[in-house]
């Protein structure tokens, strides 16, 4: 037995290179940790170690947002929560959740973890919105809330909406979801009636923003572009302190009872982080 491996193997030959296989799992992970998600995912593909490494819970605790877990008791069930591994959390927060009634969606950047929220209409206040000679809540494919909220004609445009929430440290843009015209499909292609769209072009809409810690904007702008979602910015805040609740107030008034105005979706509301909004 020792004469085959002294001939399979003699002082002189060279000794044998490390192969990427042999690092330490531990140290792999450690390494992994100051990549982003989809490059952690990528190399779990080269071998077991790589594989193994990138489950590691503490490298995806690193890549969730801070207070994880206040988002995890907002979006799931008790039970849910028992169930997951840090990457498992991540991937699945990766996807939009719903809740409060499946009213409002959060989800987080796939590379940057970065917090993302929707507000569907029908958890904003809208003016008239019981009467239906003005509004209507109209099923379309192109929500992810279902239906939208579709207006007819009113002398008087308000829809207001207020959002507490713990965020996670940085800049938020607020967004409006609107269209001019109400979109269908017609023989698999889609066509937008434009019939009760009027009274855009007299004034502008105003978009206000408000948070309980006293930021404040105001922008104005006039709705365009019938037949297509647009996201109009109704402005910007900052969270300081992510251990703490932001409360948010945010509104689109049109009140300038001298003319009508018709023919708009409000679909949602959304909060991205700024720079993500702005991409």
């Amino acid at each position: 037995m020792g004469a085959n491996i002294s001939a399979g193997l003699s002082e002189t030959d060279p000794p044998m290179k490390p192969r990427l296989g042999d690092i330490p799992e531990s140290c792999v992970a450690l390494v992994l940790m100051y990549l982003d998600p989809p490059e952690i995912c990528k190399l779990a593909r080269l071998n077991r170690a790589f594989r193994g490494a990138s489950s590691a819970d503490f490298i995806w605790e690193s890549k969730l947002p801070p207070n994880y877990l206040y988002i995890m008791e907002k979006v799931f069930d008790e039970e849910t929560l028992m169930k997951f591994r840090k990457k498992d959390l991540y991937a699945r927060l990766c996807r939009p959740i719903p809740f409060d009634n499946s009213t409002k969606e959060l989800w987080l950047d796939k590379s940057s973890g970065e917090v993302s929220i929707s507000i569907s209409s029908k958890a904003l206040r809208i003016t008239g919105i019981d009467d239906r000679r003005y509004w209507n809540h109209i099923s379309t494919e192109e929500t992810r809330f279902q239906t939208v909220a579709y207006l007819q004609q009113i002398w008087w445009l308000e829809v207001d909406g207020e959002f507490e929430f713990q965020f996670p440290a940085g800049t938020y843009s607020i967004f409006f979801r609107l269209q001019l015209g109400r979109s269908s499909k017609r023989l698999g292609r889609r066509i937008c009636n434009s019939e009760h769209v009027h009274g855009w072009n007299i004034k502008p809409v105003s978009f206000q923003l408000t948070t309980a810690d006293g930021q404040h904007a105001v922008t104005q702008c006039y709705l365009d572009s019938p037949g297509n979602w647009v996201q109009y910015h109704a402005g910007d805040f900052v969270v300081r302190n992510s251990n703490a609740l932001m409360k948010i107030k945010f509104s689109l008034t049109q009140i300038d009872c001298t003319h009508t105005k018709g023919g708009l979706c409000v679909d949602c509301v959304f909060i991205y982080p700024k720079v993500w909004g702005k991409s």
